[in-house]
């Protein structure tokens, strides 16, 4: 059986096709009696019509969905973000297309010309660097765009983040009012927003508290990753300072700094505490149960929606930031240090 047309539609309802095209569209339902567009709905639902939205785009350059670039579909950063996003455009009638860019450039723009032949209205990105000419690019030309968890360094580019320097601060003085003096930190990459704002915020809170800051004690990992976390906290402790405790860039990276730990036979906290940073929601299984900076994912997802919306209803009004504040998540992967 062939697909049902919206001529079928309009023959059923014995009405003109143009008149049930318009009482099928939310956007023109208003300009049709409403006792007629009740018998199309009524043709329609008895016929089993599914819009052709595909088609409707087409003609009116709408198509009621927004490109969502994602670096890594398999981190359990994102899966918050993306339910927050898509909560808030159901309500309005659209839809959220992902796709997966494994942070690289050629991947990203390839989506985004696709996106871009399909007629989607905006986008919301979580893979923005530092410096990042084509989402830069992107904004300029007038398209919609909300960044997710990064920045970069245009102020005309909309963002949902978290303020990563309290974050911080408040995870080294929760280890500075534990006892802890010497502390590393194993940051995140350099050429994202969060790695650049984490790190320089260690170091403030360690000039603020009067700790020692040596270069050494901190290393950058080379992914967010646990292998990152794994291969920055084995060059900690084959040539770092003395520590007592670590500030993970991320709790996937604190998770790398337990093996490694575990492996030189160091008990977590008993000989070192560790705390991350996102508060996934899986960090309270794992052994020990790891304190972590709470990012709240969901409203970073449910506020770039709106400000995504909020561009497409208004594209003349400037660009506006926002940044949610975090809280910190005690468990037991600190304690005071030794001695």
């Amino acid at each position: 059986m062939g697909r049902v047309t919206l001529k079928e539609v309009a023959e059923h309802a014995g009405v003109h096709p143009a008149t049930a095209s318009r009482a099928l569209n939310a956007a023109t339902r208003g300009l049709v009696n409403p006792q007629t567009a009740e018998r199309v709905d009524q043709a329609a639902q008895h016929l089993g019509y599914i819009p052709n939205s595909i088609a409707r785009s087409l003609k009116t350059a709408r198509s009621a969905s927004i490109g969502l670039l994602l670096p890594d579909l398999t981190n359990p950063l994102f899966p918050p973000i993306v339910r927050g996003i898509e909560d808030v455009l159901r309500t309005v009638g659209y839809n959220a297309w992902i796709v997966n860019t494994d942070n690289e450039p050629e991947r990203e723009a390839d989506a985004i010309a696709s996106f871009r032949g399909r007629n989607v209205e905006g986008f919301v990105a979580a893979t923005a660097r530092l410096r990042d000419p084509l989402l830069e690019e992107l904004a300029e030309s007038g398209t919609p765009l909300v960044l997710v968890n990064r920045r970069v360094d245009s102020p005309n580019v909309p963002s949902v983040t978290v303020d990563d320097k309290a974050g911080v601060m408040m995870a080294v003085r929760h280890l500075f009012e534990l006892g802890h003096r010497e502390l590393v930190h194993l940051a995140g990459p350099q050429d994202l927003s969060t790695g650049v704002a984490r790190l320089q915020a260690f170091r403030q809170a360690l000039e603020d508290l009067g700790l020692p800051a040596e270069p050494e004690r901190i290393v950058e990992a080379a992914s967010w990753s646990a292998t990152g976390g794994a291969d920055a906290m084995e060059t900690v402790v084959e040539s770092g300072p003395s520590y007592t405790a670590v500030v993970a860039g991320n709790d996937l990276i604190a998770l790398g700094c337990y093996d490694i730990l575990a492996r030189h036979g160091l008990r977590c906290p008993d000989d070192v505490s560790v705390v991350g940073f996102n508060d996934m929601s899986f960090i309270d299984r794992v052994a020990p149960p790891l304190t972590s900076v709470r990012v709240p994912h969901y409203e970073i997802g449910t506020e770039a929606a709106r400000l995504l919306l909020e561009a497409l209803e208004h594209p003349d009004r400037h660009p506006r930031s926002l940044v949610l504040p975090p809280t910190l998540s005690v468990r037991r992967s600190t304690a005071p240090p030794p001695g």
